[in-house]
């Protein structure tokens, strides 16, 4: 893909001396300014799939906040796609103009189809893509998430030979892509870490699809009650982490991620002299949108 991207760094983050080990943020956010973290892996290879097959239009899913939709739309904005997002929440459609994310995606071409929740459930059924094709025509189908196989294959880009030294590798969880790509390409040494945004044990059963190894586990308890699901703890935390490490996290996964690493330390889960490795995957589009939402329930919102 003829896209300019930066190299990420590893960041070291400040942490008390006496909790005994080392911790670094790989800023794959500062990627690229739209397409950035692993929205610009998983798209990398099935853009060029796209191209390969002749295909001028892609077809994907999201919600009102979703990272998703806003890399697909400015990158098929680039790359002379034609963009299509079906959209969870038929509520949304005349609500387009007041949503960062929608707005941002509309600003770069993309065509919108809004449907109810009980019919996004059935995305994936063969009826219901059929249907698609009738209505759309013909076109790339990119999965919610933007996990499938090619996505994978990028996300074992994330990883340099550098970072072979830690041991932890430690990534946040919504579809099971990014996750996957980290196992693929981790060393027998290392543990990788998922940290899921939603509720469920279904993402085993996704991510096994994808891996062979057996080095990875998930740490469950820190969904903060499911997928966009946030406290104000979570935010305080958010704020402190950015005030401290001068690293902006997003509310819905990189910040639940880098809580539980905090409290996995504060734990003794990880033993002294541990290196551990925090995958920063973007997603900060979206805390503008989630900031509206905080501020009409009086919450405190995200710096």
């Amino acid at each position: 893909m003829n896209f300019r991207v930066e190299n990420s760094v590893n960041q070291p983050v400040i942490l008390p001396k006496n909790w005994g080990v080392e911790l670094y943020v790989k800023r794959e956010d500062k990627i690229h300014p739209f397409v950035s973290g692993n929205k610009y892996r998983k798209l990398k290879y099935n853009l060029l799939e796209a191209q390969s097959r002749g295909c001028d239009t892609l077809l994907t899913f999201g919600g009102a906040f979703s990272n998703h939709i806003a890399a697909v739309a400015y990158a098929g904005k680039v790359f002379g796609f034609k963009t299509i997002g079906i959209i969870r929440g038929e509520e949304l459609k005349g609500k387009v103009n007041d949503n960062e994310t929608l707005s941002f995606a509309k600003f770069n071409g993309m065509q919108f189809e809004f449907i109810s929740r009980d019919l996004y459930r059935n995305k994936t059924s063969a009826g219901f893509q059929k249907h698609l094709n009738e209505f759309f025509g013909n076109f790339y189908l990119v999965p919610e998430g933007g996990t499938n196989y090619l996505a994978v294959k990028g996300c074992e880009e994330i990883l340099s030979k550098a970072d072979k030294e830690f041991d932890y590798v430690c990534s946040a969880v919504g579809t099971g892509g990014t996750i996957s790509g980290l196992i693929n390409c981790s060393k027998p040494s290392q543990q990788v870490l998922g940290f899921p945004a939603l509720k469920g044990s279904f993402l085993k059963e996704d991510i096994s699809k994808f891996v062979t190894k057996t080095n990875w586990n998930l740490i469950t308890d820190y969904h903060f009650g499911g997928y966009a699901k946030i406290n104000e703890e979570l935010i305080t935390f958010i704020n402190k982490f950015k005030a401290d490490n001068a690293i902006s996290l997003d509310p819905i996964y990189t910040g639940k991620m880098l809580f539980g690493i905090y409290d996995l330390i504060k734990k003794g889960f990880f033993k002294k002299g541990t290196k551990i490795l925090a995958i920063h995957t973007g997603g900060l589009q979206g805390v503008g949108g989630m900031n509206s939402v905080l501020k009409k329930k009086g919450l405190p919102i995200i710096e």
